[in-house]
């Protein structure tokens, strides 16, 4: 598949996501895909389906915005700006009903016009303070004086 078409099927899979047409997202995914985010690694359609349903409930709203796409041999790289509302239980932690927006880098590998790979880069320490799971220390407040996310 050219350079275009492995775009376009990125494309389509954040359209399909962002639209909740899972049926369609779906059929993007190879059966046996390969998922690394920060915290886990899940492995075939079955478990990423499994996960879609969990992240949904707890951030119903969740919008995936593409900012930039790369592409080279079968890989496409997204960086992302997303968005959503912590309105349901999510790995244990209550929902806060706070709202958050964080960059993100999605690095797929498409073979046959299947995603059949796919890294999550996500900064976690920031999504855990935007949904209020940590709070920031005294200490942290000085060494980091002007980090803008902090109270």
């Amino acid at each position: 598949m050219s350079l275009e078409e492995n775009k376009a099927i990125v494309r389509k899979l954040t359209e399909d996501f962002n639209t909740r047409n899972l049926k369609a997202l779906y059929e993007s995914i190879a059966p046996n895909v390969v998922l690394y985010t920060n915290a886990l690694q899940m492995h075939g359609l079955e478990e990423y389906k499994r996960f879609i349903a969990m992240f949904l409930k707890s951030f119903p709203d969740y919008r995936d915005s593409i900012e930039d796409v790369i592409a080279e041999d079968h890989q496409v790289w997204v960086r992302a700006i997303v968005t959503g509302t912590h309105t349901g239980e999510f790995r244990g932690s209550a929902p806060t009903n706070k709202k958050f927006t964080e960059p993100h880098v999605h690095i797929y590998r498409i073979v046959n016009g299947k995603v059949v790979e796919c890294w999550a880069v996500v900064d976690e320490l920031d999504f855990l303070k935007q949904r209020g799971a940590i709070e920031i220390t005294e200490q942290g407040k000085h060494l980091f004086p002007d980090e803008k996310v902090l109270p």
